[in-house]
């Protein structure tokens, strides 16, 4: 029992004492010559803790540049061996191309004309073909202006590369889809989509700020816009503005 008692009353004094300790320290901050000296401090623990941001951040980038460039060597080392493997085992006797001869009534070969090989005609490409926004390499990651990067990894532009992708994708399917088989939300999709074109994107892909929200989780907040910017930095898109919309063009 006494000794429950003395603990008890030995965290009571030092209860105590922590207020006495605060009391003191509010005074401190009440005199005109501590103030300026407190309020430095509070400017140092400012720029102490952005900076601990700022390295966090950075360690982050480093990690997930560390983890592409690991995927990149293992893919390296993946080729190497498929070409060593295609030197190794060369065939001796590789097929010869067989040339088309002319010939002069039915029978006679004639030398004095060189020999003309019908070259086969490419194939057509399809008329509504699938365009897509090239992910970022480290590289092209590395040649953009820090103004621009902000605090932006390569991850994170080339996660919202592939997002902008899916919302292109989504879109030109119902535009391409026939008109016979579309339900109403796709009816009215398709007729905001027609009606947002312009003649400066004809015969692009193109979206909008509406066609994020529609098919993307990503905000239209100012990273991201950030991130337009930088592919625009890059050629992989371009703006057309006009009738109040901002049209993102796929170059």
């Amino acid at each position: 029992m006494a000794s429950d008692l003395e603990q008890l009353c030995s965290h009571v004094n030092e209860k105590i004492g922590n207020i006495k300790k605060t009391l003191s320290l509010r005074n401190f901050g009440q005199e005109p010559a501590l103030k300026n000296i407190l309020s430095k401090i509070g400017a140092e623990i400012i720029i102490v803790n952005e900076l601990l941001n700022e390295f966090e951040l950075e360690i982050q980038y480093q990690e997930q540049t560390n983890a592409s460039l690991k995927e990149l060597c293992e893919s390296l080392e993946e080729d190497f061996k498929d070409v060593e493997h295609l030197k190794d085992n060369i065939p001796s006797h590789l097929p010869q191309v067989a040339a088309t001869q002319n010939l002069i009534n039915g029978s006679e070969l004639n030398l004095q004309e060189p020999v003309k090989v019908e070259e086969p005609v490419p194939a057509k490409k399809p008329s509504k073909e699938q365009r897509i926004i090239k992910e970022k390499t480290i590289d092209e990651f590395n040649g953009v202006p820090a103004y621009m990067k902000s605090h932006l990894t390569y991850c994170q532009i080339n996660d919202v590369i592939k997002e902008i992708n899916k919302a292109v994708a989504r879109k030109y399917k119902i535009m391409h889809q026939p008109k016979a088989s579309m339900n109403s939300e796709n009816r009215n999709l398709c007729h905001r989509f027609i009606n947002e074109e312009t003649k400066d994107t004809k015969g692009h892909y193109f979206i909008v700020e509406a066609d994020i929200k529609e098919f993307t989780t990503l905000k239209a907040n100012k990273r991201f816009h950030v991130i337009l910017n930088i592919l625009q930095h890059g050629w992989r898109l371009s703006e057309a503005r006009g009738g109040g919309l901002t049209r993102c063009v796929i170059t």
